[in-house]
């Protein structure tokens, strides 16, 4: 007797439809791939308009949210639209968000693919399609698409199932999600029970680091260099600076949390430009500093903690004005109460589909997953994809996605989505 002679008739029509309809699911997928959507430079509508054609003809009725052109200027971009596609089992029950985005960091160098070719190629673990964001997020506008087809499937076989599901598929994760889930949420178009955000398939995601990003303004006064005491030395006074910052980096090091896969809080400066001639006192430097929190500082005022660091130093440089301006702030993502049911019908299934052991995790990243636990939403990262980024190659030349993760996420979705609904 196999695993399949022991399932339900939901569970039998969820994994039947959904083996039915990988070749249908894969050329979605291929045609997601194939239109650029890079941000930067952040111009996303050709692929919103791409989706939303596809959504349509699969007989899904999209709401298409186009975010209005001031916010999508502050948030460094050229265009975005938002999408949701809202499907009602029954009547009553939990309303489920899947969320994913279709906005995707430049190809860079050394591919040996066409970035935007959705080629498929085989490997040991079957065959691989090829492409800029077919596994960072793409690949999960297809997971959560076909698995509510399944569901849809099931209903009309008989299946009793009660709740909601809504498909939001949105354009600005690699901007910080202000525009995209954290717009949805604000407007009030969604309000839903449980989010799903894209995730991978052999790891249930249940919390992540949040990160801040400043930019520090050194300030001193010009100079000429044969008479540097004419001058404020402003890169002498970032040096300073820069040594406390870095005192603070070891303190950070020493804070760490209880999630597995992540370690401590961490800190880096990234980015530092000054001066003005080589004969010049130099009288201005910038530096950005990347501080990542760890879930358990949620809440706390790391940027104060930053920001009081500085200025210490900067007081002990007469001459010197320091200002600390903020770029990004995300704050971390953590279990809330009421996720552990989210995480249990996931794991579940997820280990029977895969048979394998699925751990529950967190991870050093940040995501736009964060804005639904802001709202008090339990919150999980779950889709299709190998055990790490780096075997997807995400961020990086080669991307890719192994088509039978995509199949076996799908089933697990489904299954755990007739749990929840069930």
């Amino acid at each position: 007797m196999t695993a399949r002679d022991n399932m339900n008739p939901i569970e039998t029509t969820l994994i039947q439809y959904i083996d039915t309809q990988r070749p249908a699911q894969e050329a979605f997928l291929a045609e997601l791939v194939k239109v650029p959507s890079d941000n930067p430079a952040g111009d996303c509508d050709a692929h919103g308009q791409r989706a939303r054609a596809l959504l349509e003809q699969l007989g899904f009725t999209v709401e298409a949210h186009k975010v209005p052109e001031d916010k999508v200027r502050a948030a460094g971009m050229i265009s975005a639209t938002n999408l949701i596609v809202r499907k009602q089992f029954g009547t009553g029950g939990p309303v489920i968000a899947m969320n994913a985005h279709g906005d995707v960091v430049p190809p860079g160098l050394g591919w040996t693919r066409d970035p935007y070719g959705a080629e498929i190629g085989d490997s040991e673990h079957g065959p691989v399609m090829y492409g800029r964001g077919v596994a960072v997020s793409k690949s999960d506008f297809a997971t959560y698409t076909y698995a509510t087809l399944a569901l849809m499937e099931a209903e009309k076989q008989g299946a009793r199932l009660n709740g909601t599901v809504e498909l939001q598929f949105t354009y600005d994760e690699e901007t910080g999600g202000d525009i995209g889930p954290k717009l949805l949420l604000d407007e009030g178009l969604t309000k839903p029970d449980y989010a799903i955000s894209a995730g991978f398939s052999y790891g249930i995601t249940s919390a992540h680091n949040g990160c801040l990003h400043v930019e520090v303004t050194v300030k001193g006064k010009q100079g000429h260099a044969a008479m540097p005491h004419t001058g404020v030395d402003a890169i002498e006074a970032a040096t300073h600076i820069l040594q406390a910052i870095y005192g603070l980096r070891a303190e950070l090091a020493t804070r760490k949390s209880k999630v597995p896969g992540i370690d401590h809080a961490t800190l880096n400066v990234g980015l530092i430009k000054g001066g003005i001639n080589t004969n010049v006192v130099p009288d201005l430097v910038t530096f950005r500093v990347d501080r990542r929190m760890i879930p358990e500082e949620i809440g706390f005022d790391a940027e104060g903690e930053l920001r009081a660091v500085v200025e210490k130093a900067a007081a002990e440089r007469p001459g010197i004005e320091v200002k600390v301006e903020r770029i990004i702030l995300a704050e971390p993502l953590s279990e809330l109460p009421g996720v552990e049911k989210l995480i249990g019908t996931l794991k579940s299934r997820a280990e029977a589909v895969f048979g394998v052991d699925i751990p529950v995790h967190g991870v050093p990243l940040y995501t736009d997953a964060r804005h639904y636990t802001s709202r008090g939403i339990p919150t999980v990262l779950y889709g299709a994809g190998p055990r790490t980024l780096m075997e997807a190659r995400g961020h990086n030349s080669d991307e890719n996605l192994r088509l039978n993760d995509l199949n076996r996420a799908t089933k697990v979705v489904a299954l755990a989505l007739a749990d929840l609904m069930g």
